[in-house]
């Protein structure tokens, strides 16, 4: 690209990320995205490059994620609600699971884990979620599995590591498929593992709000080169995905372009070059950016734990969270409610959220859809009613800190 092209931009871009800042420093946002010169140098070369739609640049980049997972396939979609669709679909395609099979999912997490659950005629099994880091608890699992259970889909909510290797080793004793939903746990780690290289599928989510971000996009990770051709048909309107014959036959199509064989019924949820060429600048920097998290979570965490009636959670020792938010729980025996201390906390500029849905099978889309409870749901039912969390983004600095600490210190002095 022309050195003066690449300065233009480089300028302009900081200039106007300079005018942004000034609103931003009064501000605690949830999320925020984190990117620079270097992400629209790359999204402007794929434009004068005329790639728009799935090419090259996502070849690329499903290789780098594959890579970096450690894992043989990746699939780039247009979102982690996608990543989540297509993985059910592809083991429904293969005959790995029927519809009207179970699967057993946190009930406590974001309402895109069982919306294509359901969408696919699967049934969930919800289960409750443990104290110490908000993850499907298993013990509660083992006790919800039947004979109709065929998927265990863990969450890592705000993107804290589980006990993910006690799911693996149920799994293969009940003969059981996992699908990781990584999408708020980019490049966490448990026990020196990537999370998402546990199951034998995993989708992730690069939402503007995530750790790393495409503005919209998803990427599925696995180990099965099976899984992977039925992921690569679905993505694409169902075509037959071989890479090996130009033509196709069979007792009715004679040597026809088997570009245009459609295999099954599939989707079109393509991520586009424009997005990868982005995606592959964020993924180098992903280490980078989760470092930055985990000193900003530190700080704010210390402020956490010096407060009455408020607690949060910690990876266990060894393992790396991706700390998509800060998770905050008020003590039963507070003298404000939920609704007082966010209330508060964001007329003063600090963002907040409730525990992403609360507990699923409550929320009205899905109380009268097919399902199957297990258990009193007790704990993902107080993180309905008492918790939230506030955003540690990488652009968060001292001042943003201070101001969290700040409005804590003045909401407790009213009440």
């Amino acid at each position: 690209m022309d050195k003066n092209l690449e300065k233009f931009v480089k300028d302009e871009f900081f200039k106007r990320r300079d005018a942004e800042s000034k609103n931003f420093e009064s501000t605690v946002t949830v999320g925020f995205p984190v990117y620079d010169e270097q992400e629209v140098l790359a999204a402007l070369d794929c434009l004068l490059n005329l790639r728009l739609s799935q090419g090259p640049i996502v070849k690329e980049f499903e290789k780098e994620a594959a890579s970096y997972m450690d894992v043989p396939h990746a699939v780039a979609v247009n979102s982690g609600t996608s990543a989540n669709m297509l993985a059910l679909a592809s083991l429904i395609n293969l005959g790995m699971i029927n519809p009207g099979d179970e699967v057993i999912v946190p009930a406590a997490t974001f309402s895109s884990v069982v919306s294509p659950i359901y969408q696919l005629g699967l049934v969930p099994v919800y289960v409750d979620v443990g104290q110490t880091d908000w993850f499907m608890n298993v013990d509660e699992v083992s006790k919800s599995i039947t004979d109709k259970t065929k998927v265990i889909m863990p969450v890592y909510n705000l993107g804290f590591p589980g006990e993910i290797e006690k799911i693996v080793d149920l799994a293969q004793e009940k003969k059981l498929k996992i699908l990781e939903d990584c999408c708020e746990a980019h490049g966490g780690e448990r026990k020196g593992k990537k999370l998402g290289a546990y199951g034998d599928v995993s989708a992730l989510s690069f939402f503007v709000a995530h750790n790393i971000t495409t503005g919209e996009g998803g990427m599925i990770f696995s180990s099965n080169e099976e899984i992977d051709n039925a992921l690569r048909e679905l993505r694409e309107f169902g075509r037959l995905f071989d890479s090996k014959n130009r033509f196709y036959n069979d007792n009715l199509l004679s040597d026809y372009d088997v570009r245009y064989v459609s295999k099954t019924s599939g989707y079109n949820v393509r991520m586009t070059d424009v997005a990868a060429s982005m995606g592959r600048v964020q993924l180098s920097k992903l280490d980078f950016l989760n470092e930055k998290r985990r000193e900003v979570v530190e700080k704010i965490v210390e402020i956490i734990n010096k407060k009455e009636w408020l607690s949060t959670i910690v990876p266990r020792e060894g393992d790396k969270s991706a700390h998509y938010g800060i998770p905050i729980l008020i003590d039963s025996e507070a003298p404000f409610s939920r609704k007082e201390i966010c209330v508060y906390l964001e007329s003063k500029g600090i963002e907040t959220r409730a525990m992403m849905m609360g507990c699923l099978p409550d929320q009205p889309a899905f109380r009268d859809l097919n399902h199957r409870i297990h258990g009193d749901l007790e704990f993902s039912r107080t993180l309905r009613d008492k918790a939230f969390f506030i955003g540690c983004h990488p652009a968060l600095n001292d001042g943003h800190i201070n101001l969290i600490e700040e409005s804590l210190k003045s909401f407790y002095k009213k009440n």
